[in-house]
């Protein structure tokens, strides 16, 4: 018997749903209001919900993420009246088991629920069958919802040769999870060789990819392998493969077809049994369109996709990931290891990240050497251009007193130029896209054609700037 939670509003539809998981044999608990259905999520172990979308004290689609976190992390089905089709995919895209209307038929409701409870049960019978690994993560740090979900993917991916797709903003650690896939594989022992395909001259990319012969072109006066055969039996990490020129998408994806490579200059074909994992920062989708990236190539390298979040948002982490790599600075430069002040880890979870994790590692590096001998790390220890991005982030819209400016600046609060730059892009790109919902009466495959954005980018920009 499988416990069943329904979270909605209208009265007569959780009799209705009641009805119908009773009716199946299983328990059914009720909730009207979100805030209500959430707690009693928390107090008991349930199987599946059924989630309303607009409830009286929020949407339901933003606690998906809630109930995934919970120790049964239970299949949920999204249940509404809206026939939103934008929401059915952004519910797929965030965790949710299925997405149907209310005026769906008993038939259809009792079907879904079978069809969760079957898989359910289908993934409880495999993890148990399967022997516990602890999963290699060197430099991974957090436990959010959406590191979980990388983690699970880099889990799954491993065991496979599939090619894998990693996007994300720039220092959100790319390369620390395509590390991770060959540290889970079966290829653990084989080399992990790293092509920076945004550093490589274009003049260049060929003969360093496949390798030449002596004598290919000026220049070449020996032999040399190329970094796609040093992959041999490894993996190959294709960083920011989006840069990879046009003239060269074409052979590679040969190469992926094929697994051999012909030396510039060379007659021969040399095998190479490599994994490849891709990253990008750009969106792929939007370059095919703009006849940039090959759409074939983007087929071939995303059998996988994984995508980072942002730190902002998964500010959950950000403590987590602080105090693992102050440990990490105070190792490496000697000195004894300092306390954390309350208000140094408010101070970063409140600031935007707009460079990630990245970003986070290279402040804190500076606020251990700006507090050199002092035994606790204080918010003055962090750069001022920081302090004052999250000072001006706190006084919003506060009221100009005399000796204000127009923004609510003071001299100890004045950000750089580029940090006011950063915020008033930030600003700017929420006005954007506001008025492109507006506009397009939240039709959101008008907004991405003239937005020029895939739908998964839509989504993500709309929900980190809190739009819906």
């Amino acid at each position: 018997m499988a416990t069943v939670l329904i979270i909605d509003d209208d009265e007569t539809l959780c009799y209705s749903l009641s009805r119908v998981v009773t009716a199946k044999g299983h328990q059914a608990v009720t909730a009207q209001t979100l805030a209500d259905g959430l707690f009693k999520a928390g107090q008991a172990a349930f199987d599946a919900v059924f989630l309303d979308v607009r409830l009286p004290d929020g949407n339901g689609l933003e606690a998906l993420s809630e109930l995934d976190r919970l120790p049964s992390s239970p299949e949920v089905i999204i249940i509404t009246g809206l026939g939103d089709p934008d929401g059915a995919e952004l519910a797929m895209i965030n965790g949710a088991w299925d997405y149907i209307e209310k005026t769906a038929s008993t038939k259809e409701i009792a079907l879904t629920l079978a069809r969760a409870l079957q898989y359910r049960e289908e993934k409880k019978s495999a993890v148990e069958a399967s022997p516990v690994v602890s999963l290699v993560r060197d430099g991974i740090i957090g436990s959010s919802s959406g590191i979980k979900g990388c983690l699970d993917l880099v889990a799954r991916s491993a065991v496979s040769d599939a090619n894998i797709l990693i996007t994300g903003e720039t220092g959100t650690g790319k390369e620390l999870f395509a590390r991770a896939v060959h540290e889970n594989s079966p290829r653990k022992n084989g080399p992990f060789v790293i092509v920076d395909c945004a550093s490589i001259p274009e003049t260049l990319v060929e003969s360093l990819l496949f390798g030449h012969k002596k004598g290919a072109f000026t220049g070449a006066d020996r032999e040399r392998t190329g970094l796609i055969v040093d992959a041999h039996n490894g993996t190959l990490f294709l960083d920011e493969v989006g840069e990879l020129p046009m003239s060269l998408q074409k052979a590679f994806l040969r190469v992926l077809q094929e697994r051999t490579v012909r030396p510039v200059g060379g007659r021969q074909e040399v095998e190479s049994h490599f994994r490849m994992v891709a990253a990008t920062n750009r969106n792929l989708e939007a370059m095919v369109e703009e006849g940039t990236f090959r759409k074939d190539l983007l087929y071939r390298i995303q059998a996988f996709t994984m995508e980072l979040p942002a730190l902002r948002d998964r500010t959950s982490d950000i403590k987590e990931i602080a105090a693992y790599h102050i440990h990490r600075f105070c190792e490496r430069y000697g000195m004894d290891h300092k306390g954390v002040s309350a208000d140094f880890y408010e101070t970063l979870e409140s600031h935007a990240w707009p460079g990630n994790v990245r970003e986070l590692v290279n402040i804190l590096d500076q606020a251990l050497i700006s507090a050199r001998n002092e035994a606790t790390l204080y918010p003055k220890h962090l750069p001022p251009r920081l302090r004052a991005q999250v000072a001006r982030a706190k006084l919003g819209s506060a009221v100009v007193e005399e000796g204000d400016t127009p923004n609510g600046y003071q001299l100890d609060n004045m950000p750089t130029l580029q940090d006011y730059r950063d915020t008033v892009c930030r600003d700017a790109e929420k006005r954007y896209l506001d008025d492109l919902m507006r506009v397009t009466a939240g039709n959101v495959k008008k907004a991405c054609d003239l937005a020029g954005l895939s739908q998964s980018r839509l989504y993500a920009l709309l929900k980190q700037h809190g739009l819906k």
